[in-house]
C-alpha cells in the first residue's frame, strides 16, 4: 500500500492543480471539494492562529485584535526531505519563493487588503499558500475567519451572519474534517466552534476538538473533564494545546523552542502528565495527517467515481463544441482523412525505426521479460518442504506406488501459473510504449497542431484501439501459458523415468520413496521441465504480443475511427476542423481540466494501491 505521506502529498498536488485551473467550486461537487481537507474553526481569540503556527512550526500569520483572518487561507503543507530549506509559495505569485516568514505574514496581509481594503470587511475569496518544510506533515488546512457574536465599529451589521455562513459553507461539506478550536478558560458549553460542529456533524465523526490556553486557566482548575471526554464526547480524542504566551511572541521565541516548552508543560503537569503522549501541536498534526490518510483511502472509490463522471461530462462537452465551416462535407472528410494519414505515417515511422521509440518494444522482450522470468519464485515453490507438502497432499490417504504423478502435475501447474505475471506485464509494457508513441506522433504531426479537437479524437480513437489490441494480446498470451498446463510434454518425463534404472540400486527402487533425496529429485525434475517451458514462452510471448498489438497497430490503428468519421454529419466534421477564438479558449480550458482529472485518476490508482 502507499505510504501516508505519498497519498496525502498526492492529494495536495491535485488540489493545487485544481486551484490553478479554478476547479474548486461552482455547481455540484468539484474534485477539490471531493478531496478531504481540514477546516480550522473557532471563535475570535480562541487561539486558532497559534494552533496553525504550532502545527507549521513557523510564525507567519497576521496578528491583532478583532477579525484578523478576513479571507479563508488554504494552507497546504508539503513535507520535504530533512536538510532541505523551508520556503513558502503563494498561488497568486507562483514563481516567488519566500524563505522569510515575516514576508509571508506581510503578503497575507497585503493580499487580504487587496480584496477587502484596509477595512474590517470579509471576503470568501481564498488565499492559497503552500509551505514546504521537513518539519511539517503533509496536510491541507483551511483557516477560516473567527466566529463572532457582535459587529464592531466599521463592520456591517450582517458580519456575524456573514462569517458563520462562510464557515458553514466549508464545514458542511461531507469531505471536510472539522478542527474545532475552543479556549480552555471558557465554558465548553458556550464554544462557538463546538456549537457549529454539532449542527453540521451531529455524529461527531468529522470533528476533532482542540482545547487551547490550558496554561491560562484559573488556579486550582483543570480541563480534564473535556480532554477525557466527560464534558463533551467526540468520536475522536480531544487534544490539548499550549500556545506561546504573549511574552514569548513579543520576544520572537522560535516555534521549535515553543514546541519543546509545550512538551515539557504536559510531561511535568500533575493534571495532564498521564495524557502527555496525546497532547500538543506535534501530536495534533500527526493525528490529523493519519486520519486524513484514512479518510482519503475510504473516499477513493467515490473520488474515482466523481473523476470518471466528470471525465465523461468533459468529453461530452468537447464533442459538442465547434461550428460548421463554409465548405462541403466531402472536402471536410478528405481533409480529416489526410490529417489522420499524416499521423499514421509518423506513428509507423516510430515503430519501424525511422523515428526513435519503437526500439523500446524490443527492450521489453530483450530485457524486461527475461529479467521478470528470472525473478519468479521457483526456488520457494520447489523447495524441499513445499515439494514434500504438495506431493503428500496430492497422494491423499493412499501414497503413490511408483511415481507421484498427481504431485508432479500440481507442482508443474503451480509453477506454470507464475508465468502469467511476466506475460501480462509484457503486454502492458508494450501497450504503454504504443500509447506513448501515439502521443509523440500526434505532437510531431505538424498539420494537426491547428486542430486540437481532431488531435483529441485521434488520441481517443487510437487509445481505444490499442486497448482492444491489448485485451486480445492478453487473452492470447494467457492461452499460451494455459496450453503449457493443459498438455505436458510426456517424452520429457519418460526420459527422466528411465534414467534411475541405469544406476545400480541394490536396496530396490522404492527404498527412498519418502526420503529427502526422493523429494529433491522430484523438485529437480519439475525445475528442469519448467526451465524448458520458460525457454518456450520466452520465445512465444514476444511473437504473440507483436502479432496481436504491434502488427495490428500498424495495420488498423484508426480503422474504426475512419468508419465513424465517414458517418458523421457536416456540422460534426466542421467542429473537428475549425473554431472561433472563444471556442478555442473554452476547449483549452476543458482540455486542461480533462487532463487534470485523467492525471488525477491515474496517479490515485498508482499511488493508492501500491
Amino acid at each position: 500500500m502507499a505510504t501516508m505521506e505519498s497519498l496525502i502529498g498526492l492529494v495536495n498536488r491535485i488540489q493545487r492543480a485544481c486551484t490553478v485551473l479554478g476547479d474548486y467550486g461552482g455547481e455540484g461537487m468539484s474534485l477539490w471539494e471531493a478531496l478531504p481537507s481540514v477546516a480550522v474553526v473557532g471563535g475570535q481569540s480562541s487561539g486558532k492562529s497559534s494552533v496553525l503556527e504550532s502545527v507549521v512550526g513557523r510564525d507567519f500569520l497576521p496578528r491583532g485584535s478583532g477579525i484578523v483572518t478576513r479571507r479563508p487561507l488554504v494552507l497546504q503543507l508539503h513535507k520535504t526531505e530533512r536538510g532541505q530549506s523551508e520556503y513558502a509559495e503563494f498561488l497568486h505569485a507562483p514563481k516567488r519563493r519566500l524563505a522569510d516568514f515575516a514576508a509571508v505574514r506581510k503578503e497575507i496581509q497585503d493580499e487580504t487588503d487587496r480584496i477587502t481594503g484596509k477595512s474590517k470587511q470579509i471576503s470568501n475569496i481564498p488565499i492559497h499558500l503552500s509551505i514546504y518544510s521537513p518539519n511539517v506533515v503533509n496536510l491541507t488546512l483551511v483557516d477560516l475567519p473567527g466566529l463572532t457574536k457582535v459587529a464592531v465599529e466599521g463592520q456591517p451589521e450582517t458580519i456575524v451572519e456573514d462569517i458563520e455562513n462562510m464557515v458553514r459553507s466549508y464545514v458542511e461539506k461531507p469531505n471536510c474534517i472539522i478542527l474545532a478550536i475552543s479556549p480552555a478558560n471558557q465554558d465548553i458549553a458556550t464554544s462557538d466552534a463546538i456549537k457549529l460542529a454539532r449542527e453540521v456533524d451531529p455524529t461527531g465523526e468529522r470533528t476533532f476538538g482542540v482545547l487551547t490556553k490550558l496554561d491560562l486557566m484559573d488556579k486550582g482548575t483543570n480541563a480534564l473533564d473535556v480532554l477525557e471526554g466527560r464534558a463533551y464526547r467526540l468520536q475522536h480524542p480531544w487534544v490539548g494545546i499550549v500556545n506561546r504566551s504573549q511574552a514569548d511572541i513579543n520576544k520572537n521565541v522560535d516555534m521549535i523552542v515553543a514546541r519543546r516548552k509545550e512538551r515539557e508543560y504536559f510531561e511535568t503537569s500533575p493534571e495532564y502528565g498521564h495524557l502527555s503522549n496525546k497532547m500538543g501541536s506535534e501530536y495534533l498534526a500527526k493525528l490529523l495527517s493519519k486520519h486524513l490518510e484514512t479518510v482519503i483511502r475510504q473516499r477513493i472509490p467515490s473520488i474515482i467515481a466523481l473523476i470518471n463522471k466528470t471525465i465523461d461530462e468533459l468529453n461530452a462537452e468537447l464533442d459538442r463544441i465547434g461550428r460548421p465551416i463554409a465548405v462541403d462535407s466531402g472536402a471536410q472528410l478528405y481533409t480529416i482523412l489526410e490529417l489522420c494519414r499524416a499521423f499514421d505515417r509518423i506513428f509507423k515511422e516510430h515503430l519501424d525505426g525511422g523515428r526513435p521509440g519503437g526500439d523500446r518494444i524490443y527492450g521489453v522482450f530483450d530485457h524486461q521479460l527475461p529479467a521478470a522470468l528470472k525473478k519468479l519464485p521457483f526456488d520457494r515453490h520447489l523447495s524441499l518442504k513445499n515439494v514434500q507438502k504438495i506431493v503428500s497432499e496430492a497422494d491423499g490417504y493412499q501414497p503413490h506406488l511408483i511415481a507421484p504423478e498427481q504431485g508432479y502435475r500440481r507442482l508443474i501447474d503451480g509453477s506454470i501459473s507464475y508465468f502469467k505475471g511476466p506475460a501480462e506485464a509484457s503486454v502492458d509494457a508494450v501497450h504503454f510504449v504504443l500509447k506513448e508513441l501515439v502521443r509523440k506522433s500526434i505532437a510531431e504531426t505538424e498539420e494537426l497542431q491547428r486542430f486540437p479537437t481532431l488531435q483529441s479524437d485521434i488520441a481517443a480513437a487510437a487509445t481505444e484501439a490499442l486497448e482492444r489490441f491489448r485485451d486480445e494480446s492478453r487473452k492470447t498470451i494467457l492461452r499460451l501459458v494455459d496450453m503449457e498446463s493443459s498438455y505436458l510434454t510426456v517424452e520429457f518425463f519418460r526420459k527422466l523415468h528411465l534414467e534411475p534404472e541405469k544406476i545400480s540400486n541394490p536396496a530396490g527402487p522404492n527404498a527412498d520413496r519418502y526420503s529427502d533425496n526422493h523429494f529433491r529429485r522430484i523438485g529437480s525434475n519439475v525445475n528442469a521441465y519448467i526451465n524448458m517451458v520458460c525457454d518456450t514462452l520466452k520465445n512465444s510471448i514476444p511473437k504473440a504480443v507483436v502479432y496481436c498489438q504491434v502488427r495490428e497497430a500498424k495495420r488498423s490503428l484508426l480503422n474504426h475511427f475512419y468508419t465513424q468519421v465517414g458517418r458523421r454529419e457536416k456540422e460534426r466534421l466542421g467542429a473537428m476542423l475549425d473554431e472561433d477564438p472563444a471556442l478555442m479558449e473554452r476547449r483549452t480550458a476543458i482540455a486542461k481540466r480533462l487532463e487534470l482529472y485523467k492525471s488525477a485518476r491515474d496517479e490515485i490508482d498508482s499511488v493508492a494501491w501500491k
